[in-house]
């Protein structure tokens, strides 16, 4: 009976001392590539620890950027596109989402109004659909029309060189007429 007392008590006091040395920090338990995707694959297979953890994120200003930025590059090359094609809740949503952030950063709004510049000039493909799109807007939400017109005017009256092409166009169309 005294070795059965010993040898337990010599194992409890082993199990203390070598469970002693194992804490470790957060970043020294993410140096850890198994731990680290063990981690990675609990966050992303759970929703609502996923939900959680993109919470945590937005509210972080420098992981709320990252993630716009790869937002960004996965409309770029599509992927978003690709995404929600098959989701007409899922493409609404994300558009909504989007006027609203730009609406709330000038910054952002200014960005992408020169990425859709560029886009625009660079195929007139999509230049041509997105005024239909804009067209079709336009005219089921007369507010939203007066407001871009307001913008237009006000983008004319900074851009005189602009202001002047447009005349003549307009010109160029009554002419027609």
């Amino acid at each position: 009976m005294k070795t059965v007392l010993r040898f337990a008590l010599v194992s409890i006091i082993g199990l203390l001392l070598s469970s002693c040395g194992t804490n470790k920090t957060a970043a020294e338990a993410m140096a850890e590539n198994n731990f680290r995707n063990n981690v990675y694959d609990e966050i992303v297979n759970d929703q609502s620890k996923f939900l959680e953890f993109m919470e945590v994120a937005h509210a972080t200003p420098p992981a709320d950027m990252w993630l716009i930025k790869d937002h960004m590059q996965m409309m770029e090359s599509g992927k978003i596109k690709e995404i929600v094609k098959d989701n007409p809740e899922m493409k609404e949503k994300l558009k909504n989402m989007m006027q609203e952030k730009m609406e709330n950063d000038p910054e952002m709004q200014q960005r992408m109004q020169n990425k859709m510049k560029n886009m625009m000039m660079n195929d007139p493909e999509m230049k041509k659909a997105m005024m239909m799109d804009m067209h079709e807007k336009m005219k089921s939400n007369p507010e939203m029309a007066e407001k871009m017109m307001d913008q237009m005017i006000q983008f004319l009256h900074e851009n005189p060189e602009l202001m002047e092409k447009m005349k003549a166009k307009i010109k160029a169309h009554r002419d027609k007429m």
